[in-house]
């Protein structure tokens, strides 16, 4: 196994830290989501619009800042990506009502926009091969471990401090790789891309509208020009996305990037997987303090293992993938996940975690470490590094999508009310998202061309010695 040179390390550290942050905001916030709707109202609702605020601009401008990172350079789109999310988290603990609390999380997901794909990509553009696998499986185990040790440091926070606390921790990371950036020197420079502002704009005002009236319908019901106005004009701003996509010199999304088979396929099980995650995120972790009666630092510790599970295996899944190709992985894991999901179903009027919800947590662990290196390398490999940006961009937005819509959903999903019941609705219907991902994996996932040439030379050099 090839080590990492020290300008890798550092890059894949930078990689890390970048993404840390984003990924932790957008899951810490699962456990005091019950405290900031006690102390600011609003109910399910609010918290619905305070996970998914975030998504929307997160998701929207995803795409765009990946061609903003390609046409301005990756180092500088990340710097400005660090310090814009610093001043919206603190923006975000400082919120005195749900509306000032909502902009400011909207104002934090347009800031993680620019880290997400600018990170990933300073991976795939310094890296190839085997060394890719094995640095996407370091930044998934990483990166994956803060969305899912979020919950933890959240309900700590809300037990013996504050929700508000809950949004300043990631000040220390960005200060962090602030200064690791003034070390890193990559051969950077503006490559002449066009970015598209206009297709930014649409993408951003059609998933804004769709997720104001799926998340609304519940108050206003789908029969009100309340509703059917936004969605309409959610459905007629992204079809006008799409067209401008087929026709524009520049896209924001090439639409020839999903003829491309692994990264169309990958991108289609991505939709599922991580719909899949966010609504098992959501309702575990409200359901565990409002249901089951758990404290905020209970809920968090339930999801543990997760974490204990992805950080241990996840890196050693990529280089798997690496050897032996994705498509095993991509289809075994999220298959693995589903059964998990299913054992959420033995949770009970009486409940008990260490035989109801610990087991299942485990399988899921077990699955995603699988699954979740192997799903990165899989779609980014199969694109050429000078489009790494944008190809990393369209497919974080497309996990993020997944789980702004599955959110927005979620009074539908649970019928109302995150009881008892509505738990077990919900775990149903994680099963068959991921059911679905593990099948289309199977069906459409092969291996990368430069991935096979790698490993081959590799078993020839080693049958040579």
């Amino acid at each position: 196994m090839t080590p990492f040179t020290s300008l890798q390390r550092l890059v894949v550290t930078v990689a890390i830290l970048a993404s840390f942050v984003t990924f932790l905001d957008g899951t810490v916030v699962t456990v005091a989501l019950p405290a900031i709707s006690r102390e600011l109202g609003g109910g399910i609702l609010t918290q619905q619009w305070v996970v998914d605020a975030y998504l929307i601009t997160l998701s929207a401008l995803i795409l765009l800042a990946g061609s903003v990172s390609d046409a301005y350079g990756r180092v500088t789109v990340m710097r400005i990506g660090l310090i814009s999310f610093g001043i919206a988290s603190v923006a975000v603990a400082l919120a005195p009502d749900p509306l000032v609390l909502i902009i400011a999380r909207a104002a934090q997901g347009a800031a993680g926009a620019l880290l997400v794909p600018s990170s990933l990509a300073l991976i795939t553009a310094t890296m190839r091969g085997e060394v890719q696998s094995r640095a996407i499986g370091v930044w998934t185990a990483f990166t994956t471990a803060a969305q899912l040790v979020g919950p933890l440091m959240g309900g700590i926070f809300v037990d013996f401090l504050s929700w508000r606390f809950v949004f300043l921790i990631n000040v220390l990371p960005i200060a962090v790789n602030l200064i690791l950036l003034q070390r890193l020197r990559l051969p950077e420079h503006p490559r002449g891309i066009r970015v598209d502002w206009w297709s930014g704009a649409l993408c951003a005002l059609g998933l804004g509208a769709l997720v104001f009236a799926l998340i609304e319908q519940e108050r206003f019901g789908w029969g009100s020009p309340a509703i059917w106005i936004p969605g309409a004009a959610g459905v007629a701003l992204t079809a006008l996305f799409l067209v401008r996509q087929m026709r524009s010199e520049a896209p924001l999304m090439p639409l020839s990037l999903f003829r491309v088979r692994n990264f169309g396929w990958g991108n289609l099980a991505t939709l599922f997987v991580y719909a899949a995650l966010s609504l098992n995120g959501f309702v575990i972790g409200v359901y565990l303090q409002q249901g089951a009666g758990l404290s905020a630092t209970a809920a968090g510790l339930a999801s543990l293992p997760i974490t204990v599970l992805m950080i241990l295996l996840s890196s050693r899944a990529g280089a798997w993938a690496g050897r032996l190709g994705p498509r095993l992985f991509m289809t075994a894991g999220p298959l693995l996940m589903a059964g998990g999901a299913l054992l959420l179903l033995t949770v009970g009027s009486d409940f008990d975690y260490w035989w109801q919800v610990l087991p299942s947590v485990i399988v899921l662990g077990l699955g995603l470490s699988l699954t979740v290196a192997p799903l990165t390398s899989a779609i980014l490999g199969a694109i050429d590094e000078s489009r790494s940006g944008i190809a990393s961009a369209v497919n974080n937005a497309v996990s993020r999508v997944a789980g702004l819509l599955v959110v927005a959903l979620l009074s539908t999903i649970v019928g109302g009310a995150l009881d008892l019941d509505g738990f077990h609705n919900a775990a149903w219907v994680t099963a068959a998202l991921f059911a679905l991902g593990g099948v289309v994996s199977w069906i459409g996932i092969r291996r990368n061309p430069v991935e096979a040439a790698t490993a081959d030379a590799d078993a020839s050099g080693s049958r040579a010695d």
